[in-house]
């Protein structure tokens, strides 16, 4: 009886958990269509969230595309098809690893910053008081975060697929002892801008979806303390586990 009621409590706080993230949704859609939009505090996330965020993705892509390389030789090997490397390590940074492991990257440094950065406004009571000030706190809070974590995905995820590649090059090139020309010719001669644009287009989606989803589980919190712990791991498992159906979905769209 008890397992069946902690079932319930879970469904029960997962539906009203999944309730906010379309109320959130639909009130920043409805305040961005006409002014203030608080550009300073814009430009002041999308430091923290692209800048600051540089390091753990450009680590994550260089070592992730150098890892590819390998696999993709041990596979290859059997079959005489070392050349098709660099067409594997191309294809999948541009479709599938780029996007989704800097969304992954991105969900548990920024989605729980911004969690926990709401949710302690929350519970100190610092957002009730900006509506006594005539401020919307959904448009100086909530909207420079979602635009952040949307505008500074796609760069951030073109910034790993040029790394991805060039570390896939470095194994194959001076570890493999594959031609350097080869490798670069048969990079880009597969490729096609669907390729590309798909990658950067699942990249804004997920960039949304980590702000939305950690933005709504701060700025509804309770609990004190407590509550905002539960919001920030709630944050970063909700967005990632959204991130990988998206990216099912997505895909499965623009390949179709």
């Amino acid at each position: 009886m008890y397992f069946l009621e902690a079932i319930g409590d879970a469904v029960q706080r997962l539906a009203y958990a999944l309730g906010l993230y379309p109320l959130l949704a639909g009130k920043v859609i409805v305040r961005l269509r006409k002014p203030p939009w608080f550009f300073p505090l814009i430009i002041e996330q999308c430091e923290m969230v692209g800048v600051q965020s540089l390091p753990v993705v450009l680590l994550t892509a260089v070592f992730t595309g150098m890892v590819l390389a390998l696999q993709s030789w041990v596979a290859f090997h059997r079959f005489g098809a070392e050349s098709m490397i660099a067409t594997i390590v191309s294809l999948s940074m541009l479709r599938e690893l780029g996007p989704v492991l800097v969304g992954l990257m991105v969900a548990g440094r920024v989605g729980a910053s911004f969690a926990a950065e709401l949710g302690a406004m929350r519970v100190s009571e610092q957002i009730d008081a900006l509506w006594t000030l005539s401020t919307d706190p959904v448009r100086y809070l909530v909207i420079p975060r979602v635009l952040a974590a949307m505008l500074m995905m796609p760069l951030l995820v073109l910034l790993a697929d040029a790394i991805g590649m060039a570390g896939g090059y470095v194994i194959s090139v001076y570890a493999l002892d594959q031609n350097p020309h080869t490798y670069i010719t048969n990079s880009y001669d597969y490729l096609e801008l669907i390729d590309l644009y798909s990658g950067l287009f699942k990249a804004m989606v997920f960039g949304t979806i980590i702000g939305l989803v950690s933005c709504a589980e701060g700025y509804y919190c309770a609990g004190g303390a407590g509550g905002v712990g539960k919001a920030t791991t709630r944050a970063v498992v909700v967005s990632a586990m959204s991130i990988l159906i998206a990216d099912y979905i997505l895909t499965a769209w623009i390949f179709k």
